[in-house]
């Protein structure tokens, strides 16, 4: 399975890129995984919150291809425990799509744009964290479910 994790902006606090670099060295021992990043808009105090979210938009549809199964990180998406995401996991990557793309957005959300290319949308919680920890709760998670499909004793039932 060829995993791309699309993420708006950089990660600014070391710990957390070192959690991040930790979770994906982990992963890639299970499947190829590659982190991409949409650069920050500058600016953005001027413009409106609509026009973030498109210009957003638009750099993070640079990011895909055609056939990729794009799922949206997002507060109104699904919800899963653990041993049911990497069941989740198992099926998407017994799929028949080359990439799997999860996509975090900026802290206002995505675009119209961005909504209508996701085919699903995930929430990791119904509590709202800041978009440097999700990236970490998430890589966590997707080891997590990794480990769960090797049978591995990370996860304790």
């Amino acid at each position: 399975m060829n995993t791309l994790l699309v993420l708006v902006g950089k990660t600014n606090d070391p710990r957390m890129i070192s959690l991040m670099e930790e979770y994906s060295k982990r992963i890639k021992r299970y499947h190829n995984l590659d982190i991409q990043i949409v650069p920050e808009l500058k600016n953005k105090r001027k413009i409106s919150v609509n026009t973030q979210k498109e210009k957003e938009g638009a750099l993070i549809l640079e990011k895909l291809k055609a056939g990729d199964w794009v799922i949206l990180l997002d507060e109104k998406g699904k919800g899963f425990n653990s041993i049911d995401f990497s069941k989740y996991i198992n099926t998407r990557r017994s799929g028949s799509h080359k990439r799997i793309v999860f996509v975090i957005g900026g802290p206002y959300g995505f675009s119209e744009e961005i909504y209508a290319r996701g085919k699903e949308k995930i929430a990791l919680s119904s509590m709202t964290f800041s978009h440097q920890m999700i990236r970490v709760f998430f890589l966590e998670q997707l080891y997590r479910a990794n480990t769960l499909l090797n049978n591995e004793p990370y996860h304790h039932k």
